[in-house]
């Protein structure tokens, strides 16, 4: 069974439908998704709205637990608690911030200032991440993420070392825009394999955690 909290539709960069993403992920073996696309702050009422229709639907007539959440990308870090707190309020059971990758230019004191919101989820793709930013990860439950993405994967090995040494929750997403983005069961062993997991931290990872943040957001 495959869990995957970090996906796009065509609502912000992603090319598929909600509806379409959904359906390609059971296909793949998906157990349960997050649609999770690109907000700001002036934007979150108009994609939420869809996204909460769209996995109540899924939920109720597919076998997934699909789950309407959002990514807050490039957001002015000192604002990030209010978006996050605004995403909650708009139906969002998940919200992901879009974490200091090197493969883009994102504000210095993201990671920092997401890891302080009681309201944010899930760290994506945290790049460099410092071990003071694992220890507060671990202290406040966020998930730091091992990304599937293309250039966001190039620090997988770095976050994977000062998560374990720090004690944090660690999970695969996809960071899915697409339909061949979609992790299967072999390709997520995969990456977690390729990001410095040994053979028994995997279960943990792909599975037992999931298992704990599906609990953290009620589903």
């Amino acid at each position: 069974m495959v869990y995957d909290f970090h996906t796009h539709t065509f609502l912000s960069d992603g090319v598929l439908s909600p509806g379409e993403l959904i359906r390609r992920a059971i296909v793949n073996g998906y157990k349960a998704i997050a649609v999770t696309d690109h907000v700001g702050l002036g934007d979150q009422e108009r994609i939420l709205e869809i996204l909460v229709r769209a996995c109540e639907i899924a939920s109720r007539e597919l076998d997934i637990v699909a789950i309407p959440g959002v990514e807050l990308t490039h957001v002015p870090q000192h604002m990030i608690g209010e978006a996050a707190k605004q995403a909650k309020s708009l139906g969002a059971q998940i919200v992901l911030v879009h974490g200091e990758t090197i493969k883009e230019p994102v504000e210095e004191g993201t990671n920092e200032s997401a890891l302080n919101s009681p309201d944010v989820d899930v760290l994506a793709h945290p790049g460099f991440l410092t071990t003071e930013q694992a220890r507060l990860a671990t202290e406040k439950g966020i998930y730091l993420e091992i990304s599937a993405r293309n250039g966001h994967s190039l620090t997988n090995g770095h976050v994977v070392r000062i998560a374990k040494q720090a004690g944090s929750l660690l999970i695969v997403n996809s960071d899915a825009h697409g339909p061949d983005d979609l992790l299967t069961d072999s390709l997520a062993v995969e990456i977690a394999q390729g990001a410095g997991l040994i053979s028994q931290d995997i279960p943990q990872v792909l599975a037992q955690n999931p298992h704990k943040l599906l609990g953290r957001i009620g589903r």
